[in-house]
């Protein structure tokens, strides 16, 4: 069984800390168990912006996760804290998430 379908099964638990300015998801995507980031980082107006970066850090197009809702809708969710309903819509795609780090 690949990771992919062991976490589609299994979710992990996952904690973010209050009050974050930076939370990163690790994926696992559908396709060949490749890893995934998904890096919400405050900006200096104290409001998330998400970037997607595969293992070397080159960036990827929002679009290619399979993901319903748009970016923005991703941001303003972790804006509002609602960090389960993020990893819920992350999961909904091709992507499943292994862990999380926030500080």
């Amino acid at each position: 069984m690949s990771k992919f379908q062991t976490l589609r099964r299994s979710r992990p638990v996952l904690e973010v800390k209050d009050n974050a300015r930076e939370v990163i998801f690790k994926t696992v995507s559908s396709m060949c168990d490749n890893v995934h980031f998904f890096n919400f980082k405050k900006n200096t107006e104290g409001d998330f912006r998400l970037h997607c970066t595969g293992k070397s850090g080159m960036g990827h197009s929002f679009s290619n996760f399979g993901i319903t809702l748009s970016d923005t809708d991703l941001e303003w969710m972790a804006d509002d804290g609602e960090f389960e309903d993020v990893v819920a819509q992350i999961n909904s795609g091709y992507q499943v998430v292994e862990s999380v780090k926030s500080r």
